[in-house]
């Protein structure tokens, strides 16, 4: 074991002399190995050709020696020139919204008395229902002892008036007493004011009185739809007892839905009633829609460091689903500006920039430039453009086909690293 570590620390030494030696040599000598194979020493000598190459023209192996692309391949990739388009262009603020309604919008059926559903309509949640449609019949005996006593109450009102009738003619005539006369009308008075309470007791519950004999007395009265809308939800069933308070199901408007925005503060001093805003619903599909705003409002969320905006819709409605995600915007006034068409502004991270290329070219390659831009608002195919450089004289803009020139510099790159 001795001999073989004493073995190994042996072969180490020799190893690092040879090295410090070869290295000593390479600096004292003329930068080659005579003994190397005359193969490699040709490499060599080319990579340090290239190297000084690269330091003398200003270029590089990293991509930085701009993209070429033949007349050929523009021809066929169909890439045009052109210069900045002068247009007008809106610019507008991005916000959050949802779908929403006004509180006087929505609609709690309830029962107007305690009793048990029966015969309840086979509604569900997304039906629409019209006003006066029926939804259950509500059943209470209570109901009947309401109506005895209006009938009741109603015989004893009429034998009072005919009473006293009879005895302010026997007062006109001397035959009566007056007090008597002032007695049955404080009766009367008092008889009529429990009919007209009965009377609007059982109109409320639906009961007709008009047409109310001890023939057709009742036990059931019908549940309406207070108006028309769609139904959002829903909890009755036969045999189901309810009270007043019981909310029995919601039915909303759809009339008067509008879209709620959140603005973030910094854009509020934008904000100005009237301005045109387009909105799209993701979970719908792409469609966008139009609306207007209408009311800014004047309380700030701390929280969210937004202010509520409502606005109107416009034209076409898309399908009311309550609190369902809107991505909005909200344009500003129209601004002529400089811009290119949209597909000539390319992103990379957080920055953006066009290709650019000679106008006047000759040969058979021509050689794309990057030149960086600050993009602003995209309206109709056409995104305003400031330039962070000047465009250099001579050069023009690539408008269609950029990103095949982008694909072509990827290319380059790739086939550089391999």
């Amino acid at each position: 074991m001795k001999n073989f570590l004493f073995t190994t620390l042996a072969l180490l030494l020799l190893t690092f002399l040879s090295t410090c030696d070869r290295a000593h040599e390479h600096q004292e000598g003329d930068g080659h190995d005579h003994d190397l194979p005359k193969k490699e020493m040709a490499a060599d000598d080319h990579d340090e050709d290239h190297d000084d190459h690269g330091a003398e023209g200003g270029h590089d192996d990293h991509g930085d020696e701009g993209i070429h692309l033949t007349t050929e391949q523009i021809e066929t990739m169909d890439i045009k020139f052109g210069d900045f388009s002068q247009m007008k262009i809106n610019g507008y603020l991005s916000a959050t919204a949802t779908l929403g309604l006004p509180p006087n919008a929505y609609a709690a059926v309830s029962a107007r008395a305690a009793g048990f559903i029966r015969n309840a309509r086979n509604y569900v949640e997304g039906d629409y229902v019209k006003r006066g449609a029926v939804i259950a019949i509500l059943e209470n005996p209570e109901f009947i002892e309401h109506q005895r006593q209006y009938l009741e109450t109603s015989a004893e009102l009429l034998f009072l008036k005919q009473e006293l009738d009879r005895q302010e003619t026997l007062v006109k005539a001397d035959a009566g007493i007056l007090r008597e006369v002032q007695r049955l009308r404080s009766q009367v008075a008092a008889k009529t004011a429990n009919v007209k309470g009965i009377q609007q007791r059982l109109q409320y519950l639906g009961i007709k009185t008009d047409e109310l004999t001890p023939d057709n007395i009742t036990q059931r009265i019908t549940l309406f739809a207070p108006r028309s809308g769609y139904i959002t939800s829903i909890s009755l069933h036969d045999g189901l007892y309810v009270e007043p308070s019981t909310e029995l199901m919601e039915i909303i408007d759809e009339d008067h839905l509008h879209l709620e925005l959140d603005v973030f503060e910094r854009d509020v001093a934008k904000l100005e009633k009237g301005q045109r805003v387009t909105y799209q619903i993701p979970a719908l599909g792409s469609q966008r829609y139009e609306a207007e705003v209408h009311v800014i409002g004047k309380e700030f969320n701390a929280e969210n460091k937004t202010v509520r905006v409502h606005a109107h819709l416009k034209g076409d409605q898309p399908k009311f689903i309550r609190d369902l995600f809107a991505e909005a915007r909200i344009w500003l006034t129209d601004q002529t500006v400089q811009a290119l068409p949209e597909a000539a502004v390319l992103r990379d991270g957080e920055s953006s920039y066009v290709f650019i290329a000679p106008a006047q070219r000759s040969g058979d390659e021509v050689e794309f430039e990057k030149l960086l831009v600050k993009p602003g608002a995209t309206d109709d195919g056409y995104t305003a453009v400031e330039l962070l450089n000047p465009l250099p004289k001579g050069m023009q803009i690539v408008t269609e086909g950029a990103y095949y020139v982008y694909a072509q510099s990827q290319a380059g790159e790739l086939e550089h690293e391999h």
